[in-house]
């Protein structure tokens, strides 16, 4: 576990020394923000219903530029090559850069608590909600984390492995806004593998244990084909 820390220390760190992080930082407080204030005082309703209904879209884009480096930018460099020879195993470097990317997703989540402070000094807020569809938030977060983790093991271009993220998060996503036009044998299916659909789920308010279970099993999924993948560079 110390190489593990060790490891996202480096990462977390190493965030805040590139311009990437602020930007995707910035344009997503700016657009949620926007959608917010639009929705509290031009629409005059005060609540979060549009904050998080807009997060899985947002998420999906923004998410694949903060993990596309994790790995690529190492083999790109030469570094991967280095790391791996070290005393560490490749579970440990998976899951140190993972537990990185998602502490930075997690300083992004408490950055918008300023939203539903706001929506509580005006009028009601549903705090039962609100606390489950951030946990909802931090699960998907998570999975689009870890799903750009495995896409960056993939490649050592940054941009190809920030469009691998893109696809498969945009594929996971958009299946649940096409359910209604699925056939209803294929219905029921969609709706399981949708991000859109659980974190939906979990927003009104209800964690579901199948919910917890389908985000938490996305995640050691994608973690076990990059760790994989990394395994597979030593007998080269």
């Amino acid at each position: 576990m110390q190489n593990v820390m060790a490891i996202c220390k480096r990462e977390f760190s190493s965030y805040f020394n590139s311009p990437i992080a602020y930007l995707v930082v910035t344009v997503y407080l700016v657009l949620s923000g926007a959608l917010f204030f639009s929705t509290l005082f031009i629409e005059g309703q005060a609540d979060m219903r549009q904050f998080f209904g807009l997060a899985p879209l947002l998420f999906f884009i923004i998410t694949p530029f903060l993990t596309m480096r994790l790995l690529a930018e190492e083999r790109a460099q030469g570094t991967l090559e280095l790391l791996l020879t070290m005393p560490i195993t490749d579970w440990e470097v998976v899951l140190g850069k993972f537990l990185a990317s998602v502490g930075l997703v997690s300083v992004l989540l408490f950055l918008t608590l300023a939203f539903p402070i706001s929506v509580a000094e005006i009028g009601p807020l549903d705090k039962g909600a609100t606390v489950a569809a951030y946990i909802g938030m931090l699960l998907m977060c998570a999975t689009y984390a870890a799903i750009g983790l495995m896409s960056s093991s993939f490649t050592k271009n940054q941009i190809v492995a920030a469009l691998i993220a893109l696809f498969i998060g945009f594929g996971l996503f958009i299946i649940g806004q096409m359910v209604q036009l699925m056939p209803s044998w294929l219905a029921p299916f969609c709706n399981a593998i949708s991000i859109h659909t659980r974190f939906q789920n979990i927003a009104r308010g209800v964690i579901d244990t199948r919910d917890v279970v389908y985000y938490l099993s996305m995640i050691f999924g994608c973690l076990l084909v990059a760790q994989t993948t990394l395994e597979s560079r030593r007998w080269r």
